[in-house]
């Protein structure tokens, strides 16, 4: 049964920010050390930063002649069974490093011509270099090692969702960066039929086929070789008349694996790699600039039509009034994470700012690298780190408490942007004046929302348009900035 099944959220996959598993089966998705590596929100990067500080703690012991200390950091790479994601058939069981191979990978991976050369740099790449290790070994050692993060994520989830939590219980282990060790204590755990579940964000899961030895081989390796031949004239070289007489030379891949031994094979990318450095960073990069999380219709089951529509139905079932505050809040937050997906992720709800003195609504990680959040940061010099939302279910006006309070909330490390979402206001210039007032001050960018504007953005967002509420909101900051 599903996470929002079981706890009777009353909400759909896209509404929530984390996969939506099955806790009786895997689902075949994996944690990606590739994702947490380009994405740039802050709690990929918090997470992302482990994984590079346990493997190059890895990689300096086996490279310093420390192989049985080396060898002990596997110990606690065993098989994860908490994300259900990966591999396994029927109960989630875990296809990692575990017991049983745990002595066969570590030797592949020490004996690997990238291990020995000095190539290997960061944990998804044993997977490109290191025969046996593929993306449900390299997804349950990235597990094992950010696992305390996966239960911050969790606790915050949960704390979203009303879900229910086992408190001072058993965490696991997970590695300290700071003590650059294993570690293990007590924390509120996710418990379904008495065992512990990590929830993960869908921004880092991916079916794994960016980062991967076949996709390096075939559009990079090879396109390189084919153009090394074209230029050297190499007897791989064959030419083709065209109808109008002029002739064309070519390489094909099929030749270079068959005739010039550019087979797929891990030690000859690693031997490849050595002599052409430069084609694996054109690899490492070409998805770095872009957002690489998987596309929502790969998680959800309906057509972005229909979840349009009862995202729709579902706002305006909503009655204004103190009575409706907290499912207004709801709705608000899964709208903008589905309408934001995948540049806006992880949001907290009431999360406590100034040693416990204020709250904010709700707070989203920024991990946009295009598009308007990201313009805000790189060409209006406004930070935004995280994106804050307060939502007013009133039914009046919000006024000039509403916005200072949310200008209030505002900080250059946190953050001097956010969004006031209410239900309607009948006097939009004035509220759109209060918030260029604060703009002018120099307090930071306040956009205002109403339910009209979610309303239209997800009309848009039915009939094709992507990003409609960026949309919104760049017509919005040029009205208050000009």
């Amino acid at each position: 049964m599903r996470i929002s099944r079981h706890f009777r959220l009353g909400v759909e996959q896209e509404e929530l920010d984390f996969v939506d598993i099955n806790t009786a089966r895997d689902t075949r998705l994996f944690l990606d050390p590739y994702l947490l590596a380009v994405n740039q929100d802050p709690w990929s990067e918090d997470a992302s930063g482990t994984v590079r500080n346990f493997f190059s703690f890895f990689l300096g012991l086996l490279y310093n002649g420390q192989t049985s200390e080396a060898r002990e950091l596997f110990e606690n790479l065993h098989e994860p069974n908490e994300t259900c994601l990966g591999l396994s058939r029927g109960r989630p069981s875990g296809r990692g490093v575990g017991d049983d191979d745990a002595e066969r990978i570590f030797d592949s991976l020490v004996t690997s011509q990238a291990a020995q050369t000095g190539l290997l740099q960061d944990l998804e790449d044993c997977r490109v270099f290191v025969r046996g290790i593929d993306k449900d070994k390299v997804s349950d050692m990235t597990t094992n090692i950010i696992r305390r993060h996966l239960i911050e994520y969790t606790v915050a989830q949960c704390n979203l969702w009303k879900i229910p939590l086992i408190p001072n219980s058993p965490s696991g282990f997970y590695w300290n960066s700071q003590s650059r060790a294993w570690e293990t204590g007590f924390s509120d755990n996710l418990v379904v039929a008495g065992r512990r579940i990590l929830l993960v964000p869908k921004t880092v899961v991916s079916h794994c086929k960016k980062y991967s030895p076949e996709k390096f081989h075939r559009f990079f390796l090879l396109r390189f070789l084919q153009h090394e031949h074209l230029r050297l004239g190499t007897n791989l070289v064959q030419t083709r008349v065209r109808r109008d007489g002029t002739k064309t030379r070519f390489v094909t891949k099929k030749s270079l694996i068959e005739d010039g031994g550019a087979a797929l094979e891990k030690d000859y990318l690693a031997t490849f790699t050595q002599a052409h450095p430069e084609v694996f960073r054109d690899f490492r990069r070409s998805e770095a600039t872009r957002e690489s999380s998987v596309p929502l219709q790969d998680l959800v089951s309906r057509d972005i039509e229909t979840i349009c529509q009862y995202l729709e139905d579902k706002l305006n079932s909503i009655e204004p009034g103190n009575n409706g505050a907290t499912r207004y809040h709801r709705v608000v937050t899964s709208i903008l994470d589905f309408l934001f997906y995948p540049r806006l992720s992880k949001p907290t709800v009431e999360l406590e700012i100034d040693e416990g003195r204020k709250r904010i609504d709700i707070a989203f990680d920024n991990g946009a690298v295009g598009g308007f959040f990201a313009a805000l940061a790189n060409q209006a010099q406004i930070p935004c780190r995280f994106i804050f939302a307060e939502c007013k279910n009133y039914g009046r006006d919000v006024a000039n408490p509403e916005v200072d309070q949310l200008a209030g909330r505002f900080s250059v490390n946190r953050g001097r942007f956010g969004l006031l979402v209410c239900r309607s206001v009948e006097n939009r210039e004035r509220l759109l004046a209060r918030c260029r007032d604060t703009l002018v001050a120099g307090r930071g960018l306040i956009l205002p929302l109403v339910d009209e504007d979610l309303i239209n953005a997800l009309r848009r967002r039915a009939r094709g348009t992507n990003d409609p509420l960026e949309e919104t909101l760049t017509e919005l900051h040029r009205h208050l900035a000009m």
